[in-house]
């Protein structure tokens, strides 16, 4: 969205921090009621109790008068008054005690019931922003169009007049491909890189494990572990993923034992990246050793080809010590509007659930918008993170989401229209049946096929390569987080993006962001770029924004872009190269396949779907077997990420009256089968309605079943 669309924005999260303020003085005048109403009580029991004991004195007092009285046997008379006098006293002591219990309660259900109407009545008041915001945006979203046309015009009587204009960069096509979870030296720790150093061209080489042998202790055996190669091609589900949420990092870097906040201090605890192994085994890996492991050269061709062909950036470190999703935030808005870890679980209907992340100052999007230049997001499946952001189903109905299997015949498109192009992989199975989680995909998830992501490079760079593109293109490949694999480089600091947190729930651990992340692999490709370079300055994933931002002249967006460092030198030729590779190596053979890369067999051939009793019902108990293991677990954190992808992107395309019903049924899933139901049933309505509303794909099943015919 453009600069409207930021400002109504800012009146959004303006709104809705002044609606969270006062909701939170609702809630704290309501906590403080009731303990007023427990205080009550107590006053009102310790009252009861005073009347007790000074009725059975009473009782007793008038007891002994009547015996001074009465003579015996008459006294028993003075004994029977006992009995009756105590028990009157013991009847209103239980009555006094049930009305200040009653009271009590009368008392705080009032409280409450106050409580939740004040409560409500600024849930409300939040809820008519928002969809005061969606009529606010469709109005900016006509005027852009308008504004843009002008401009356009404009733009095009000046050139007929031959107006001086001011020199064109020669990058007009950004692209970004945003990988998962590995570490620079995961991913490169034993390739043996060398070439020119990006600013004084002196002969250098990458930053790595050659030559400088790095260990963790195990902390069950007391014995060390060093970096070695190779890795597994795919951590196996015994293995385990490691972890990479905020407190896993902190281990990994800060050593077992660390904590933060520490000692009411904001910083960030000293950096010796001494708990990788024992954070793997703290989560329960049985070969907790993995986390050391590297790729030799020869399993990663790809990515040690272009970074040998192009520059490669051995000091890049991921925005924050944590996990995928602010990472992935900062890249699009410099900044993660405070969000700290995984997003959390949803009890109730949030702003940001429905109509997700704002931030400040917009995103890299707003700024593109600004200047009418076009964007697209290339996603390889159904939900892709970055539509988590405010504003993206406005963006998806404009057609700036396209699927990755269009990628080839967008960038050989003579009226290609992105400027920008953000790129996301398949992030894999996460459904219950699959053979484990996130395999299958194309983002290089730990417990995928690493291969799988290599191919996906490959296929990027060799379409923009081979396109009439090429010359006038950029591709950045980069990781948004380490994966909770080890590197030896010591993260720095950075500077606080300088924005609010947008929403409450955002922040979980009270992190300031003065704390740059482990360090990433990236390789930055354009025939524009020194063959063999490399570059040792410091960068993290605001530098994309801070890049793009001298190549199309944008505003920045926070602190975090605007000191980041540009890669801008890099584009140092004044001409394009004529010896970059058409096409690269072929992918290293990983042993590993998925029924998914199976040929499709030819119309009319059949095969046999037909099983066994006994198969049948070994199949029925497997699934009954997984269906209770997952029924038992809690929603993890990365499948609570994509439960809120799913969820926005299936509310923006059903009726509005299955909308509320949607809604519910995601409020009530509490455990991980039922969320990955959902994410499934989600993604099925969508790849339904993207084969139904594009043209595009008729066309393509028709190409794709002649092409299987001529074979």
């Amino acid at each position: 969205m453009s600069r409207c669309t930021q400002w109504i924005d800012k009146g959004v999260i303006e709104c809705k921090q002044w609606a969270d303020r006062w909701t939170q003085r609702c809630q704290d005048w309501g906590a403080v009621t009731r303990r007023r109403c427990d205080e009550w009580a107590d006053e009102g029991y310790s009252e009861c109790a005073r009347r007790e004991d000074h009725g059975y004195q009473q009782c007793n007092s008038w007891t002994r008068t009547c015996d001074t009285w009465l003579p015996w046997p008459l006294d028993y008379v003075c004994d029977a008054f006992n009995w009756v006098c105590s028990g009157y006293v013991w009847v209103s002591n239980w009555v006094c005690v049930a009305y200040t219990w009653i009271a009590n309660w009368v008392c705080k259900a009032w409280s409450y019931v106050v409580e939740w109407a004040c409560v409500a009545w600024f849930w409300v008041i939040e809820a008519v922003c928002t969809i005061w915001s969606w009529v606010a945006k469709l109005v900016c979203i006509a005027w852009d169009k308008t504004r843009c046309a002008i401009i356009a015009a404009l733009r095009g009587v000046s050139s007929l007049l031959a107006a001086r204009r001011h020199k064109a960069h020669k990058i007009k096509h950004v692209f970004v491909l945003m990988l998962e979870n590995r570490s620079f030296d995961h991913m490169l720790g034993f390739s043996d890189i060398s070439g020119i150093d990006a600013i004084s061209g002196d002969a250098t080489r990458i930053s790595n494990l050659i030559g400088n042998s790095q260990q963790n202790i195990d902390p069950d055996t007391g014995n060390p572990v060093s970096a070695a190669q190779p890795a597994d091609y795919a951590l196996s589900a015994a293995d385990g993923d490691p972890g990479h949420e905020f407190h896993h990092t902190l281990e990994q870097l800060c050593g077992v034992g660390a904590v933060f906040p520490s000692g009411g201090a904001t910083s960030y605890p000293s950096i010796d990246n001494s708990g990788y192994v024992a954070s793997y085994r703290n989560k329960g890996s049985i070969a907790p050793e993995k986390a050391m492991h590297v790729y030799a050269p020869e399993q990663l061709p790809i990515l040690n080809t272009l970074a040998k062909e192009f520059a490669i950036c051995d000091n890049w470190f991921s925005s924050m010590p944590g996990p995928t999703w602010p990472n992935r935030l900062f890249v699009h808005a410099a900044s993660s509007a405070g969000l700290d870890d995984s997003p959390g679980s949803w009890d109730t209907v949030t702003t940001t659930l429905i109509d997700g992340y704002r931030f400040d100052n917009g995103t890299i999007f707003d700024r593109l918008e600004d200047k009418c230049l076009d964007w697209l997001v290339f996603e390889g499946d159904e939900t892709p993170q970055v539509f988590a952001l405010s504003g993206m189903t406005y963006n998806a109905l404009q057609g700036r989401f396209r699927d990755f299997e269009d990628f080839v015949d967008s960038v050989n498109d003579p009226e290609f229209p992105a400027a920008y192009s953000f790129i996301e992989p398949h992030y894999g199975n996460i459904m219950p049946w699959t053979p484990g989680d996130f395999t299958c995909g194309n983002s290089q998830h730990p417990l995928d096929d690493v291969t799988r992501g290599e191919k996906l490079i490959k296929d990027v760079y060799e379409a923009v390569r081979n396109s009439p593109l090429w010359e006038q293109s950029a591709i950045i490949v980069t990781y948004d987080e380490h994966g909770g694999f080890f590197d030896h480089t010591v993260p720095p600091g950075a500077p606080h993006p300088g924005d609010s947190i947008t929403d409450n729930e955002n922040n979980h651990n009270n992190f300031d962001f003065s704390q740059l992340g482990v360090r990433v692999p990236t390789i930055v490709i354009s025939p524009y770029v020194k063959k063999g370079t490399i570059d040792h300055q410091l960068y993290d994933h605001t530098s994309v924004i801070k890049t793009l931002t001298e190549v199309f002249a944008l505003n920045s967006l926070t602190t975090r872009d605007r000191t980041a460092n540009s890669l801008n030198h890099l584009f140092s030729l004044s001409a394009p190269r004529a010896d970059t590779p058409q096409q690269l190596p072929d992918i290293a053979e990983s042993g590993l396949r998925c029924t998914s890369d199976i040929p499709e067999v030819n119309i009319g051939v059949t095969t046999s779907g037909l099983v066994t009793h006994d198969e049948d019902e070994e199949l029925k108990q497997y699934a009954e077997r997984i269906r209770k293991e997952y029924k038992g677990r809690d929603v993890e954190p990365n499948v609570q990420s994509f439960m809120q992808v799913a969820l926005r992107r299936y509310l923006s395309l059903v009726p509005t009256v299955q909308r509320d019903e949607i809604i519910e049924r995601f409020l009530r899933i509490d455990n991980s089968y039922d969320a990955r139901y959902f994410i499934k049933e989600a993604s099925d309505y969508i790849k339904a309605y993207k084969l139904i509303n594009s043209p595009r794909k008729p066309w393509k099943l028709w190409r794709k079943y002649k092409n299987s015919q001529q074979d």
